[in-house]
């Protein structure tokens, strides 16, 4: 009997090894678990997670996901603290500008290949998507949705204006017709409204870098991301563009009503440049009459800026919490998360069959046009190189430097960040 006992407790104790072998390399989680996945605070981002959550919970009662939030303004600083301590999230969600610094420092694990292969990223999303998330032969993250830019405008102040509001701007000459028209000044000459929001830390760095410049001719990286090409007299005259907008026309500039979005939501900017995932926040705003309209064209030259934020897996994450983060990662990628994500936030479907399925719809159907004729710019350090087109153009507004000087300066500070990047 004594033996009999002894060789079932055997039998069992193989068994729950192989079980446990089996569950962390198919994915599948018999026990209890919990993770945690970070964001920054954007308030209908968590609250679409937070949904995403509870289906994810009914469907896998046996994972519990708890979702932290951080402002934007901390949030890097707090994932480069918390991290290499050991204490950050099991799966986390970053802007895809910072995967090479993520990937680079060690933060990020990379994806399993059984559940996000080649195939999957090739037939399943944007081909930016997956030239922008693969290092090294690997994959080390998933988006659930993309973002392009369009031009918002406010129907009330043509209306006010004596525009037509049912016709917004189709070249960047018609651009500057109108934001003439549309903006308003006080007894003194300081702008009351804008006739077009000019803020380069928002889109407007963005406009510049992936839209202007090419309108114009030229080209702001090689294809490859490590060489800075726009300093060139295309450039130049994009940037002087963008600059006359501000110190000749007089129709808005850096820092009115706070910043752009702000602006526009107050109803004091007629028009903006701002990416999809404003809908469900201006859609809020009460009394807001807005609409848009792809971004305009210049010489018959359409151009957009395509980018988008996405999910990963933090170094460090073992056995049952991997299979679990993997499992609510394939979930929020899923095409009912894209959907609801599509309906509730604004941002467009990573899967290019199913946001193709999507362009009737009202406000959504235009951005997806963007995504036609869109770049995403390869970036070493987004913040940095954002950085680098703010200063610029105040450079320009606020120390009378010539554009091609600033433009200069710009890209040899550019330049000098990629090199630094790619050499450590």
């Amino acid at each position: 009997m004594k033996r009999l006992v002894t060789g079932l407790a055997f039998v069992f104790s193989v068994a729950a090894v192989f079980a446990a072998g089996r569950q962390e390399a198919t994915g599948t989680t018999a026990a209890p678990v919990s993770i945690v996945y970070w964001q920054y605070y954007y308030e209908s981002k968590v609250q679409v997670i937070d949904q995403l959550i509870q289906k994810f919970r009914t469907e896998n009662p046996n994972i519990k996901v708890e979702q932290v939030t951080f402002p934007y303004e901390n949030y890097n600083q707090k994932v480069a603290s918390s991290l290499p301590a050991g204490t950050g999230p099991d799966a986390i969600n970053l802007f895809y500008g910072w995967l090479p610094l993520y990937v680079k420092s060690g933060y990020l694990e990379p994806l399993s290949p059984s559940e996000f292969s080649a195939e999957t990223f090739k037939s399943g999303f944007f081909s930016f998507v997956e030239e922008s998330v693969k290092f090294d032969g690997k994959y080390f993250s998933v988006p659930t949705a993309v973002r392009t830019l369009a031009l918002l405008w406010n129907k009330n102040l043509f209306r006010d204006s004596g525009v037509d509001p049912e016709r917004p701007p189709q070249t960047l000459d018609e651009t500057v017709s109108l934001a003439r028209k549309l903006s308003k000044y006080d007894g003194q000459g300081n702008v009351v409204q804008a006739g077009m929001a000019m803020q380069p830390s928002g889109q407007g760095h963005n406009w510049i870098r992936e839209v202007l410049i090419r309108q114009f001719g030229g080209t702001p990286y090689s294809a490859d991301g490590r060489k800075v090409t726009y300093n060139a007299e295309e450039g130049v005259a994009a940037l002087q563009w963008y600059i006359d907008r501000i110190t000749k026309d007089k129709v808005g500039y850096p820092g009115f009503a706070t910043d752009d979005v702000t602006a526009f939501k107050s109803q004091t900017a007629a028009m903006n440049i701002d990416g999809s995932f404003r809908i469900a926040t201006l859609n809020a705003v009460k009394d807001l009459d807005w609409a848009v309209a792809e971004l305009p064209a210049h010489r018959g030259i359409k151009s957009n800026y395509a980018s988008f934020w996405t999910h990963g897996i933090t170094a460090g994450t073992k056995g049952p919490k991997l299979a679990a983060s993997l499992k609510f990662l394939k979930y929020i990628t899923s095409a009912d998360a894209m959907d609801l994500w599509l309906t509730k936030v604004g941002e467009l479907p990573a899967n290019p069959d199913f946001a193709a399925k999507q362009k009737d719809k009202p406000f959504a159907g235009v951005f997806l046009k963007g995504l036609d004729y869109a770049h995403a710019s390869i970036f070493v350090d987004e913040a940095g190189q954002r950085n680098v087109f703010v200063d610029m153009v105040d450079q320009v507004i606020l120390k009378n430097r010539a554009p091609a000087d600033a433009l200069q300066e710009a890209a040899e500070r550019e330049q000098k960040l990629i090199d630094d990047f790619w050499k450590k």
